[in-house]
């Protein structure tokens, strides 16, 4: 009987130990954890430059005229549609004109919703202008050229023009992961992490996958958040249809092995404490 208490106090024992080392390596290193620890030289700041979002295939667009003369300015702001560059002709398609808004002194007719759909051949279909080949231009690149061609038509014309699907992915470690869509087009790595609620306990914050087409091919970038230079990196402002994906640590895997290896300790302890209440009552 002594004998038998002995074993099965130092089995205890064991038990024990064995849970405490695993949960001891389970913690974590909050310095893991951290955004852009270091100092950073402000003196590269000036070096810090957001691209201009590229117009692609698929984008839609929202072009508001303006001009000295607002019932001239009707005719390019009437048909606005959300479609594959294909004009339906007349207000009807979006409501037709929901008023009037002033930008530096010009007024000119605001829609109420839609936009410029980037066709497949990266077309849009222009009121009063026909067909327009925009893919591949920037928004500036895109008025300029506009602003040009109302010029034979309207008095001091002016553009006002916005991405209204501007969108990309967050995959990975996140805490809500999935297709974000945003009203501006400029929004940094940090800003798009934030909208994802943030990396888990797990997301490693040194190694982010930054997947992006440009020109027809597909990029990669890699940046290391724990480090202030990264808000110079060229992937740091995200563009249009990037997809960010945020690699696991070693540390889950090893955290599902802790509980494994929990469970089986536990499930061990039960095994041996009813073989002893059994060996007991059996003597």
């Amino acid at each position: 009987m002594m004998r038998i208490l002995i074993v099965a106090r130092n089995l205890f024992y064991i038990l024990i130990l064995s849970m405490f080392a695993l949960s001891f390596g389970s913690c974590g290193n909050t310095r893991n954890l951290t955004y852009l620890q270091g100092q950073f030289d402000t003196a590269k700041l000036s070096q810090l430059n957001a691209s201009e979002p590229i117009i692609r295939k698929g984008d839609i667009l929202s072009i508001i005229v303006f001009s000295d003369n607002p019932e001239a300015t009707k005719l390019y702001n009437q048909t606005l549609i959300i479609s594959s560059g294909a004009s339906t002709g007349g207000a009807a398609a979006t409501g037709g004109i929901t008023g009037t808004g002033t930008t530096e002194g010009m007024t000119g007719a605001s829609p109420s919703s839609g936009g410029y759909q980037v066709d497949e051949n990266g077309d849009i279909a222009f009121q009063g202008l026909g067909k327009l080949h925009v893919e591949g231009l920037t928004k500036e690149s895109l008025r300029d050229t506009l602003t040009k061609s109302l010029t034979k038509f309207l008095v001091n014309p002016y553009l006002n023009i916005h991405f209204l699907n501007y969108r990309f992915t967050m995959l990975g470690e996140v805490n809500r992961p999935g297709l974000m869509t945003i009203p501006g087009e400029k929004v940094n790595l940090l800003q798009a992490i934030a909208m994802a609620g943030d990396l888990t306990f797990y997301g490693r914050r040194d190694n982010i996958l930054i997947i992006r087409e440009s020109n027809g091919k597909r990029e990669f970038g890699r940046l290391d958040l724990t480090k202030p230079e990264v808000i110079l990196s060229p992937y740091y402002y995200l563009q249009q249809n990037d997809l960010v994906y945020v690699e696991a640590t070693n540390k889950k895997a090893q955290a599902s092995d802790v509980v494994t290896a929990r469970n089986i300790s536990i499930a061990l302890a039960l095994i041996s404490t009813m073989a002893i209440v059994y060996s007991l009552f059996r003597h």
